[in-house]
């Protein structure tokens, strides 16, 4: 392995990431044969196979998976040392990676618009996405930091709660229940309702609730996305529960918050990292900034 070169090392990282040579050569903007050649080179360095191609898919052996996690490990060290450089230098640049729940889309942008202000040098990539794929996200160490409603349980996280996630129930404004000053949690039985998908965090608490009072509503429809519910509401199919975040300045004129009794759901906001991880200096200073910078923002 002495002779392997830091750019046989990414050429391989890039293609197992990807499952694909033609994908890892546009990335690295290189020709396929080079991708191929560097791969040869690599895998002769280590004296086992590498890849497996069964038809057209490309797998990682035993000795593959092994370099491959050796690689991230590698590569994260050294990014963590350009930014250590950068902040020796007075300044803070690097790369942020960021995964968050679909309903922060709603307000981190705009957090992440004053951070790159205020820190030009810094690129940051977001993955906006549902719980499933940020849990997957986490397990394969593919991020510094993580925004959700509700931390996984199963997974070793450190987490913060940086500010209030209230759960309201969501009507068009000539709805029956629209009227009424106080609704009783029970009459939303003889609603149709709309809920999100299963592993949502809105349900789960929202389910909550409802087993706490043997309360069971009518189901219309279960959609996996917050603007697809107010459409929905919107076109008369329901009521449903979202956050208060979905309802920005943006959000159509015609919806309305009902006032329902065990209503708003307390909830909070988190940010979190896997517990065995070692934060990089841009990572440290983008939750240093969350955290500050949530303090003065009210729902």
């Amino acid at each position: 392995m002495i002779q392997a070169t830091l750019h046989q090392l990414k050429v391989f990282e890039t293609t197992a990431r990807l499952g694909s040579f033609t994908k890892a050569a546009e990335e690295l903007d290189i020709t396929q044969p080079t991708v191929s050649s560097q791969v040869k080179q690599l895998t002769k360095s280590v004296g086992l196979p590498l890849f497996e191609q069964i038809g057209k898919q490309l797998y990682l052996t035993e000795a593959g998976k092994a370099l491959f996690t050796s690689c991230q490990d590698v590569f994260t060290e050294l990014d963590n040392f350009e930014m250590k450089i950068a902040d020796f230098k007075g300044t803070k640049e690097g790369k942020l990676r960021l995964s968050v729940i679909t309903t922060a889309a709603y307000f981190i942008p705009r957090i992440l618009g004053s951070f790159c202000q205020i820190y030009p040098d810094i690129d940051v990539t977001l993955q906006v996405i549902n719980h499933q794929q940020i849990q997957q996200r986490m397990l394969n160490n593919q991020d510094d930091l993580y925004i959700m409603s509700q931390p996984p349980e199963e997974i070793d996280l450190k987490s913060k709660p940086f500010i209030k996630n209230p759960l309201v129930v969501i009507a068009r404004k000539d709805h029956p229940l629209a009227k009424e000053k106080q609704v009783l949690l029970e009459k939303l039985q003889f609603y149709p309702f709309i809920m999100r998908e299963y592993g949502s965090g809105t349900r789960k608490a929202v389910q909550n609730l409802f087993n706490q009072y043997d309360l069971t509503v009518k189901v219309r429809l279960e959609l996996g996305s917050n603007e697809a519910i107010k459409q929905a509401i919107l076109g008369g199919l329901g009521i449903s529960v979202l956050s208060k975040h979905t309802l920005t300045s943006a959000c159509h004129e015609d919806l309305t918050i009902l006032n329902v009794e065990k209503f708003p759901i307390s909830r909070y906001w988190y940010i979190s990292h896997l517990a065995g991880k070692q934060l990089s200096v841009v990572a440290k200073t983008f939750l240093d900034f969350l955290m500050d910078r949530t303090l003065l923002m009210k729902v």
